[in-house]
């Protein structure tokens, strides 16, 4: 995918500038043509010698000074014209303020100034300073000039503290490289994904629901705008996803209804969302105290509506795909509720597997159709469990 696609890397001056190594030498491996351009707070941290090794290329590092005898005196606008994808990695709050502002100071503002080609971000700081409304301001404003902002993981960080600010893992940086080069497969589709798991209220602070992190939904959606199509995203989690018009829900019945309003116009759902099987009969309308006479407390529960079965039912051209998250007899039940509820597919995953079940970041699915034998896949990222099934819808399903 990335062959001789012309793609310059900036590093700024973060603490994260080392692994920016390992980016580089994965384009490489993929045969990407890689510039370097390097900031003077990033040399700090690590020699343009070390980068220019694994390019094959000398880094640019000076606006003013030749980097070889046949090179001309403005080098920006010679990487600016060279360029396929800008990547900033790891980007500061400096280099963002910078880009957000149209401010060219150095070599890597005035190249990204002059760059038409898409640019992805991607923010590595200390928590405070990622918070900070100023930061999160400019990040805004390069989301509005369609500049693609890749969030930063939450973990440990270099001076101590734990937090969101972490450069994500080198999977996550590839798969986002990789999307920009995409064909847009999916264009002119109209997709819906739900994603996370409902929450139905016992009162005012309590709620029955599951451990669902909304993962696999995010990756299905997020993909499938990389490939061009229209997605709306349905979810119980907070999300601000660019390019996704997301819908938030909370409860199974308040997310029926969103999804019966925009089902009829859709080309594809994906029902990735854990839909709690019940809910309370009655809702208390203040919190419900602890009885110290009574050990033994009881909530009776009605059932939910299917919202799979119940959306699935009038389906016209959709192609409707469910999930089913299962701790036993996986295939039998999700064989079940593929002929029970009107779905064209059925992706299935053993929820008890520590690195297949909810609140993490790999996945391991069976595919279902009728009429077809279960094709399983090995355990990977949800995003390329999410890339690998509409490589299956494209290539299955669209021809």
């Amino acid at each position: 995918m990335l062959k001789d696609k012309h793609i310059t890397v900036y590093v700024t001056g973060g603490i994260a500038a080392y692994k920016t190594l390992n980016i580089v030498r994965k384009l490489i491996k993929q045969q990407a043509l890689v510039q370097v351009v390097m900031t003077e707070s990033a040399q700090k941290f690590i020699t343009p010698l070390t980068f220019a090794t694994l390019s094959q290329r000398p880094v640019i590092t000076d606006n003013f000074t030749p980097q070889t005898e046949n090179d001309d005196f403005i080098p920006h606008i010679k990487v600016a014209l060279w360029t396929d994808l800008a990547i900033v990695v790891p980007a500061t709050a400096n280099i963002i303020g910078k880009m957000a502002n149209g401010l060219a100071d150095d070599i890597a503002s005035t190249s990204l100034l002059a760059t038409k080609a898409p640019k992805l971000v991607f923010p590595a700081m200390n928590t405070d300073m990622y918070d900070n409304p100023a930061v999160q301001h400019n990040l805004t404003v390069l989301k509005q000039m369609n500049v693609q902002i890749v969030e930063p993981a939450t973990g440990f960080l270099a001076e101590g503290m734990t937090g969101k600010g972490r450069l994500p893992e080198l999977d996550t940086i590839m798969t986002n490289i990789e999307a920009q080069f995409n064909e847009k497969k999916l264009a002119g589709k109209k997709v819906i994904v739900t994603a996370g798991g409902t929450k139905e209220a016992i009162d005012p602070v309590r709620f029955i629901g599951n451990r669902s992190s909304g993962k696999m939904g995010f990756a299905m959606a997020e993909v499938a705008r990389d490939l061009g199509a229209e997605v709306t995203l349905i979810t119980t989690v907070t999300a601000s996803l660019p390019g996704i018009n997301v819908i938030q829900v909370q409860t199974a019945e308040e997310m029926m209804k969103q999804l019966q309003d925009v089902f009829p116009t859709a080309d594809v759902l994906i029902m990735a969302a854990a839909v709690a099987d019940f809910k309370p009969v009655n809702v208390a309308d203040q919190k419900i105290k602890k009885n110290d006479d009574e050990d033994i407390f009881t909530i009776k529960l009605t059932k939910n509506p299917d919202i799979l079965q119940n959306v699935a039912a009038t389906k016209t051209k959709q192609f409707v795909v469910g999930f089913a998250a299962e701790t036993q007899n996986l295939l039998e039940n999700a064989e079940k509720k593929l002929n029970k509820k009107n779905a064209d597919v059925i992706l299935a995953n053993n929820v008890a597997q520590a690195d297949a079940g909810f609140n993490v970041d790999t996945n391991k699915v069976t595919l279902l159709q009728k009429n077809h034998e279960p094709v399983s896949w090995p355990l990977m990222s949800k995003i390329d469990v999410a890339q690998k099934f509409w490589e299956f819808y494209i290539n299955k399903v669209e021809k």
